[in-house]
């Protein structure tokens, strides 16, 4: 196949994909024969500005992808393929791709690269099932906040112990003091 020589409109294709592989968070192959032109808009408009979702030549992107150093996906490229690729944040991308897999059937998630490493169909919605890169991060906010706050009460706890000793101590030798007096 790397024999061949390549038209100028191809090359320019593949350096494109090529490209795209190399500088997109993830990439997720579908198949989508079946769906209207309008179906496929609609996708486009649900995955946002982050995730663009092109048709694309099998043999062009087998080709890119080896050139971007991703190896595995040969098998998937069979039929027709469009390749979703994701600048933005991959969990809400392959949420996107899975609620519409579901609602449109003919939309078959074939597998895609996630951090430059061929992943499943399987681990595609495995990724789906991850909550959003916000939600963790607000849930790491929330536990480094309760456990600064218990070490802030642990910090405190002895020197109000502290406090409370000298306290006591005064106490005490007012009570002798009066006592002798």
């Amino acid at each position: 196949m790397a024999d061949k020589p390549v038209r100028a409109d191809k090359a320019t294709a593949v350096a494109e994909l090529t490209d795209q592989f190399r500088n997109s968070k993830a990439a997720v192959l579908t198949e989508y024969r079946g769906l209207t032109v309008a179906q496929l808009t609609e996708l486009r408009r649900s995955l946002g500005k982050e995730t663009t979702y092109s048709v694309s030549k099998n043999t062009l992107a087998k080709r890119a992808a080896t050139e971007a150093g991703i190896e595995g996906l040969d098998a998937l490229f069979t039929g027709p393929t469009a390749l979703a690729f994701v600048a933005g944040d991959p969990v809400e991308a392959a949420k996107g791709l899975r609620a519409f897999a579901k609602a449109h059937p003919a939309m078959v998630i074939k597998g895609g690269v996630f951090e430059g490493k061929a992943i499943t169909a399987a681990e595609v919605n495995k990724i789906a099932d991850l909550e959003s890169r916000e939600v963790l991060l607000a849930k790491l906010a929330g536990a480094m906040k309760g456990n600064l706050t218990k070490a802030a009460g642990l910090f405190q706890a002895p020197l109000s112990q502290v406090a409370r000793l000298a306290a006591a101590l005064q106490d005490k030798k007012s009570a002798e003091g009066s006592a002798e007096g």
